[in-house]
């Protein structure tokens, strides 16, 4: 494993990404299912104390709470917590909403009884610290949950069409979709944890007919595809050749009239 250095301009850089477009509708569209998917993965009971790391827009942390946990809703964009902190008010569920960065959480060693990162904490750029962070604040005998896009699943492969229109990343960055590999989280999480259990899902996502028309939305409201396309500027030859690797895509996954299988690793383990 690589030794990785925390980057705090490259944090900055991450945090205006992720609110560019409208992830709070991406979130609330196609994949608010995949909350309460991980809490009860989790175990989450009342009393609980729970951290959401790279929570978003609250997809894990607001079940968490209806749950009964004590619940701290962590993530670096301030914009998607402002977002999540009103969908929590309209269902009348109370939890802590804190900017935080996954690769230097601002919490004590041991603080929570359970730690969980829902298609969040696997686009920290150093996986090595983000883990390391999980890893620190779950207390002994506690839970660390985690749900995860794969690389061979839907939302793997359009970061993979993405990258070869994309400047190079820094040095020690890692592709996203790798925390969706079970031998990439097990060589992370390493002997720090017990009672590991892997399973692979998918998401049904019934927004789509074809594959330009999931390219569009991306293009409208997905932080990392509009940077993708910000990063080729006006070059019509690039933005077209872009445009259609992103539709191959979706037209690769197309299963049915409208339908779509996105696939996702979950992945929960007891803190040794």
């Amino acid at each position: 494993m690589t030794t990785s250095v925390h980057d705090p301009a490259l944090t900055a850089k991450h945090r205006a990404m992720w609110a560019t477009g409208d992830y709070p509708r991406l979130a609330a569209e196609l994949v608010s299912p995949l909350g309460p998917v991980l809490v009860e993965a989790c175990g989450v009971k009342p009393g609980d104390r729970v951290l959401d790391v790279a929570a978003g827009t609250g997809n894990a942390s607001i079940p968490a709470a209806v749950a009964g946990g004590d619940v701290v809703a962590s993530d670096l964009t301030p914009e998607l917590l402002a977002a999540g902190r009103l969908a929590a008010e309209q269902r009348g569920v109370e939890l802590r909403w804190q900017e935080a960065d996954a690769e230097a959480l601002p919490f004590g060693d041991a603080e929570f009884d359970t730690v969980m990162s829902c298609i969040g904490v696997m686009f920290a750029p150093h996986h090595e610290l983000a883990a390391g962070e999980l890893l620190r604040v779950c207390r002994p005998g506690g839970t660390i949950g985690l749900l995860s896009w794969t690389p061979e699943g839907h939302i793997g492969r359009l970061f993979a069409a993405m990258k070869p229109h994309l400047p190079a990343p820094p040095p020690g960055v890692q592709a996203p979709p790798l925390w969706g590999d079970e031998n990439h989280v097990r060589a992370l999480l390493g002997d720090e944890v017990s009672d590991m259990t892997v399973q692979r899902r998918s998401l049904t996502v019934t927004a789509f007919p074809d594959g330009s028309t999931f390219r569009d939305y991306f293009k409208a409201v997905y932080g990392p595809t509009i940077s993708a396309y910000r990063a080729i500027g006006d070059d019509r030859d690039r933005i077209a050749a872009l445009d259609a690797d992103i539709a191959a895509v979706g037209d690769r996954f197309v299963t049915g009239p409208s339908t779509m299988e996105w696939e996702y690793l979950l992945v929960v383990a007891r803190r040794r």
